[in-house]
């Protein structure tokens, strides 16, 4: 199984290619659409890509639940994340760091945890299952 730091650099390396960045614009806190600009058809592209690189299946809502962002009334409520959306993204992104974004569950703010190191512990989860 390749090292943390492996992963980390072929997903790096992903992100170069999918979003057509410098490699300078990479690090493990860049956000995929606020720091690196990725839009919602990128995640597709970038799915399909770690797939390819990591010879693995990511199953659709996995690395990126759509549930969530299609503004259930369950899981959002005037623009915040309730407890039970809380609850669904610890569960379905375990990978997650939560803890920043539980303070303040803004909609908006989700895409904030769609970070570089985030991909990266997803990928090494799925490798080590």
């Amino acid at each position: 199984m390749p090292s943390q730091e492996e992963i980390y650099q072929k997903v790096s390396a992903t992100l170069v290619e999918a979003l057509n960045v410098e490699q300078e614009e990479i690090s493990p806190t860049a956000t995929l659409q606020g720091d690196l600009g990725a839009e919602s058809i990128d995640f597709l592209d970038i799915v399909f890509r770690l797939e390819r690189e990591f010879a693995i299946k990511i199953p659709r809502n996995e690395l990126f639940p759509e549930s969530i962002f299609q503004g259930d009334p369950d899981f959002v409520l005037n623009g915040k994340v309730t407890q039970k959306g809380l609850d669904e993204l610890r569960e379905k992104m375990p990978f997650a760091d939560l803890s920043k974004f539980e303070q303040n569950p803004e909609l908006t703010a989700l895409s904030d945890l769609f970070t570089v190191q985030m991909i990266a512990k997803y990928i090494q989860r799925k490798l080590s299952a």
